[in-house]
């Protein structure tokens, strides 16, 4: 390089260097003169303003939880924490006095709002410990952290002195409850600044959802805020990855309302139901009751998942598998009979031969009998199981299968193992069959204790031909910033315990459980054929250490069609009512499923607004497009199509483009309109309330379960988020 060019570099850098200094030094002259910053023109004098650097923790995004269809079940939502300041010199941003004056007309006001979330004397008391320490702002303790925008509208109209808000974050579930046992809840940790997950899969996918925090350095005014142009991000925040589940919001709504119904009606202790795709493993609906509400999760009745961390002696639905076991390995007596009534025993430890003596003979033993010790006479073992004969079951085990052939069986069906369902917390069981008694018991569903997700695994096998499959209920786990699947679960096959025929056979005997005098004829259901086990069984009671006297468990497995099973419902219940119980909550399911799933069924008599032919389609785009071509696109549908807002093209849309869509769903599409007028809701569903909500951010105050049949808007009117909204569902 040449000296000119050297000199000439060198000229340029001093320049440069000159400029900056000159720069550097008119801010500094500048402030001095103003009293100003140069760049953001702050008044460096503001008693506003502090003196410290403040670093804070950005905090990451809760990844959201989705249903099949992208119906959002649980996600982080904006909330508020209530500052009072109690500092004389803490002025406004008009320049005017802002602190709490009456510090006990203060804590009245906000009790009014409040309620019983707060305690009047505590606030008091926060706030004169605040002030006598000499705290410039204090917060407001337990009630006063993460409140809704609602909640925080209504104390600004009070106006009171020195009472801010600072933003927060909180998880909200829009539908509640919501398989509340499964799903779990999240909620803010003090220790972590963070929402972290508390019970179910919001805990066992904490990791996944809450992201990596960030953090962020910036100069604080007194008031909480920050001063423009002093923040410098350290780290960015990386936020939590979505969740999409294999349950369908529509019908785990009505499958909580039919369970809510059941708990009511029948006085039960418990009750459950898993709905599931036979052929895949998918797990559509999911409930365990008692429940609790996951956004105030105040009190939660039970800890224990029915489906998947209770044990229990399932009964008759067993019998089944005793079949099975008999038909695959070849030793079910076809077109044999036995005498239905009391089965009376003795057992030779030598042999371990069990053998029928006659009625009343003398034995160390208990004698075994059906259901309200029933006489069913002499009856062919076809018969028996539709009938739900013990004794057949008794015969079967006696004479006919091999002790050791039996266990293995109830290994290879996955009983007293834990199910590979991801993320899902179980239990095991206990496999009791060494006494002769206990042997016989467990073949009936006595005895031994399984889980119900074991006895759902178990029957995939049944219905599906001979192939187990693993029952699953998270479809994929999603990148929320790039939308890419980062995994994605399917079916999976877990073992083949039967034969292809085998299952065949147990599908054919199990069809006849519905026929007029059998012991599931009850729930038979008009216009679909069904393929269904009942049961009933003794519940122990640990508190007087024998079986309850009162208290039972009563269930129902089916799957339909019964010439080619699609969907599976478990439905079940502890109650005194062991006999009469309504069928309906069943019905209502299994009507729902075959809908949601797209077989066609008579539709259920006190429906409202349906349409009676069954079609299913491919929802179209229609965002971006005019409102008339979505009228085009969706005439002919069998749908309700609902269309908010006023405006001339559509923005947003509800379900996505490419989702299945069958008769009778609710399609919503948001226009660019500014005005909303309040629709007709009656006979809309709680995932339809939600989607209208996400849609438009009008929240809907709602009572009951089912269906809304009454709205306190009129139709017509027009709408904002302000309306306060109220629908009663039946």
């Amino acid at each position: 390089m040449s000296v000119r060019k050297s000199n000439k570099e060198l000229f340029k850098m001093i320049r440069r260097m000159t400029l900056i200094g000159t720069l550097v030094v008119a801010n500094v002259l500048f402030t001095m003169v103003s009293h100003k910053h140069l760049w953001s023109q702050k008044d460096v004098l503001d008693k506003r303003i502090a003196s410290s650097i403040v670093e804070k923790t950005i905090i990451a995004k809760r990844g959201t939880i989705y249903d099949r269809n992208h119906t959002v079940i649980a996600q982080q939502t904006q909330s508020y924490t209530i500052v009072a300041y109690l500092d004389t010199g803490v002025i406004d941003a008009n320049g005017n006095p802002n602190y709490v004056k009456d510090i006990k007309s203060t804590a009245e006001k906000l009790k009014s709002v409040l309620g019983d979330n707060v305690n009047e004397k505590t606030l008091i008391k926060i706030m004169k410990s605040a002030k006598k320490a000499g705290k410039s702002q204090t917060e407001l303790g337990a009630g006063t952290k993460r409140i809704k925008k609602s909640v925080m509208k209504e104390i600004k109209k009070l106006k009171l002195s020195g009472i801010s808000f600072i933003d927060a974050v909180s998880r909200y579930y829009p539908t509640t409850p919501y398989s509340s046992n499964l799903v779990g809840f999240a909620a803010y940790d003090e220790d972590t600044q963070s929402i972290e997950g508390k019970m179910g899969l919001e805990l066992s996918l904490n990791e996944l959802l809450k992201g990596k925090n960030g953090s962020e350095q910036y100069q604080q005014t007194v008031d909480g805020s920050k001063l423009p142009g002093t923040t410098k991000v350290i780290e960015q925040a990386k936020n939590g990855n979505d969740i999409v589940l294999t349950l369908d919001s529509s019908l785990q709504e009505t499958v909580e309302s039919q369970l809510q119904s059941t708990m009511e009606n029948e006085k039960a202790k418990s009750a459950w139901c898993l709905v599931m795709e036979i052929e895949t493993g998918k797990i559509l609906a999911w409930a365990s009751y008692p429940t609790f509400d996951q956004n105030e999760h105040k009190e939660i009745p039970s800890y224990q998942d029915a489906i998947s961390t209770s044990t229990y002696e399932p009964g008759s639905v067993m019998k089944p598998f005793t079949y099975a076991v008999a038909i695959d390995t070849n030793v079910y007596p076809y077109n044999k009979t036995f005498t239905a009534y009391q089965f009376w025993y003795n057992y030779d430890p030598n042999t371990g031969k069990i053998t029928r003596i006659p009625n009343e003979s003398k034995t160390p033993y208990p004698y075994i009998a059906d259901a309200l010790d029933e006489d069913f006479g002499t009856i062919t073992f076809d018969q028996g199981l539709a009938f739900s004969s013990n004794v057949g079951i008794c015969e079967l085990l006696a004479n006919y299968i091999n002790y050791n052939q039996y266990c293995d069986y109830l290994d290879k069906f996955g009983f007293f193992q834990k199910v590979n369902t991801p993320y899902v917390e179980q239990s095991l069981g206990v496999k009791n069959v060494g006494l002769p008694t206990d042997y016989l018991s467990t073949g009936f569903g006595q005895a031994s204790s399984i889980t119900v997700l074991q006895l759902c695994q178990a029957y995939t096998a049944i219905f599906n031909d001979g192939t187990m499959v693993r029952p699953y209920v998270i479809d994929s786990i999603v990148d929320s910033g790039t939308s890419q699947v980062i995994k994605k679960y399917k079916k999976k096959a877990v073992g083949t315990p039967i034969s292809s025929q085998t299952a065949k056979e147990v599908q054919e005997l199990m069809s006849h459980v519905t026929d007029d005098g059998a012991s599931g004829s009850r729930f038979k259901i008009d216009g679909v054929d069904m393929l269904m086990k009942t049961g009933t069984a003794q519940l122990y009671n640990e508190n007087i250490g024998k079986y309850d006297p009162t208290y039972h468990t009563s269930s129902v497995m089916a799957a339909a069609p019964a010439n080619d099973p699609k969907v599976m419902v478990y439905y079940g219940l502890v109650s005194g009512n062991i006999t009469s119980y309504s069928a309906e909550p069943f019905k209502k399911i299994m009507r729902e499923t075959l809908q949601t799933y797209g077989v066609s069924t008579t539709p259920a008599s006190d429906a409202q607004d349906t349409y009676e032919t069954w079609e299913s389609c491919s929802m179209p785009s229609l965002v971006n497009h005019t409102i008339d071509y979505a009228y085009e696109k969706m005439n002919g549908k069998n749908i309700h199509f609902e269309v908010i807002g006023d405006g001339s093209s559509v923005t947003s849309q509800y379900p996505d483009a490419k989702a299945t869509i069958n008769s009778n769903d609710r399609v919503f599409v948001l226009t660019n309109g500014t005005k909303i007028t309040m629709p007709n809701m009656m006979g809309w569903t709680r995932k339809d309330l939600t989607v209208f909500w996400q849609l438009t951010g009008i929240s809907i105050k709602t009572s009951g379960y089912g269906k809304v049949t009454s709205q306190n808007v009129e139709e017509g009117t027009t709408i904002s988020t302000d309306t306060k909204i109220e629908v009663t569902l039946e």
